[in-house]
């Protein structure tokens, strides 16, 4: 396929991200691998008198292996990506499938199914690997090769039902109008807000067991904090985390009246109920200082200016063959959608440090809320105990906080808690 000189132009600058995302990842991935094994054999000051040096030392094993997997991943992953592009790889999908089913809308849309299909193939071995090789080996997987098939399975028919129609929508719109990126934007807006309200009461589910909060200790407690902070609530759940991992956690989820918030099994049996209930003060604060809110306008805010940028790569010649694709062929709207999602997490990690900086922002909010609302003390013992046994290091290098880390590193949060201790409501 000969090249214009703007196309090459634009291969250019692709292979450029490219080799500058993927170095910049392997540098980070090193600097973390090298600041947490000089620090395996030492338990910091601060910790010393509650994390054990075995606890420690495995921490720093696990997140050592982790990363070295994730190095492997992202060449992995900048490979895959060269071959989808530069390669020919979707030039040669789209032809395959335009021999088969031509260029109609049904066309299109099995396009990208055979593209997303074909992506989660490959990305399989990788999951299999970590949840049956690294999680395992730390103790943490629970999950049969039977339940991990059908969580699987389950993701494709139910990835399919949800995106099959929007796509279809996208696709259509793309051919009827030129405004349409303006158009598939508020279609995705409109869908992002119903799935707040349909995945936590239908969709997850599928996947987990959902259980009211039984009554005791926990309970009480968790109701005489909803009435001191004047928070309505759907409902309290536990989830059957057990079941995949011995991860513990919680999390808000929802949006109006399906708000709720949902407490791993795995943690109900690690914490004390004083310590649960600083956790669930913490959940809550996210809400009541708007977290919630200000991350969903800003998905919306973000997801118009990649549907503006696409509608403007969409009409570029350029941009299609730059990638490796014949701008002339069939399947030009498909291929637009799938070109866009691959070039576009190359920015992610320029700016990274930009949302996780504002995540860890929330976070240290949420513990002030949490501190002021319930003790301060017990939701500090409470983060030392799932430090521990989810086995997160406690020694992180600080450019790779910078760049990836959505929560405080236990230092500076034990740090901010520990002056609010007794200051509980």
């Amino acid at each position: 396929m000969n090249l214009a000189p703007d196309s090459l132009w634009f291969s250019a600058m692709f292979a450029a991200a490219l080799l500058l995302a993927t170095s910049l990842r392997l540098w980070l991935a090193l600097r973390q691998l090298r600041h947490v094994r000089s620090h395996r054999d030492s338990v910091p000051a601060a910790f010393a008198e509650v994390i054990d040096s075995q606890a420690h030392r495995k921490a720093a094993d696990y997140t050592i292996a982790r990363q070295r997997m994730g190095m492997a991943h992202n060449l992995y992953g900048a490979a895959v990506l060269l071959a989808w592009t530069l390669g020919g790889g979707l030039r040669w999908l789209a032809g395959a499938n335009a021999s088969l089913l031509g260029d109609g809308l049904g066309a299109q849309l099995a396009l990208l199914g055979e593209f997303a299909l074909l992506a989660s193939l490959l990305d399989l071995p990788w999951e299999i690997a970590q949840t049956f090789g690294l999680e395992r080996r730390f103790g943490f997987n629970r999950s049969t090769p039977a339940l991990f098939a059908a969580d699987q399975i389950k993701g494709l028919l139910l990835g399919a039902v949800l995106m099959a129609p929007l796509a279809l929508l996208l696709l259509w719109l793309m051919r009827a109008s030129p405004l349409w990126w303006l158009w598939g934007w508020l279609a995705f807006a409109a869908f992002s807000l119903v799935m707040m309200v349909v995945f936590p009461t239908w969709i997850a589910p599928l996947f987990n067991r959902f259980e009211p909060l039984p009554e005791g200790e926990v309970k009480q407690r968790a109701q005489q904090l909803m009435q001191r902070c004047g928070f309505a609530l759907q409902g309290l759940y536990v989830m059957d985390g057990s079941r995949r991992s011995a991860h513990a956690n919680a999390y808000f989820t929802g949006l109006g009246r399906a708000r709720r918030v949902v407490l791993f099994d795995t943690l109900l049996r690690q914490l004390a109920p004083q310590q649960i209930e600083a956790v669930l003060a913490h959940e809550v604060g996210h809400y009541k200082r708007h977290h919630i809110q200000q991350r969903l306008l800003l998905s919306l805010g973000l997801g118009l200016l990649g549907f503006a940028l696409l509608g403007w790569l969409a009409g570029r010649d350029w941009f299609y063959a730059g990638l490796g694709f014949d701008h002339s062929a069939q399947a030009r709207q498909a291929a637009a959608l799938i070109l866009f999602s691959l070039v576009l997490p190359l920015a992610g990690v320029f700016v990274s440090p930009f949302s996780a900086g504002w995540s860890r922002r929330h976070e240290f909010e949420a513990d002030a809320y949490a501190a002021s609302h319930s003790d301060a003390g017990a939701l500090a013992d409470a983060l030392l105990r799932m430090y521990r046994d989810n086995a997160s290091t406690l020694t992180p290098d600080p450019w790779f906080v910078r760049f990836y880390y959505s929560h405080p590193p236990a230092l500076q949060r034990l740090a901010r808690l520990r002056p609010a201790r007794g200051a509980g409501a």
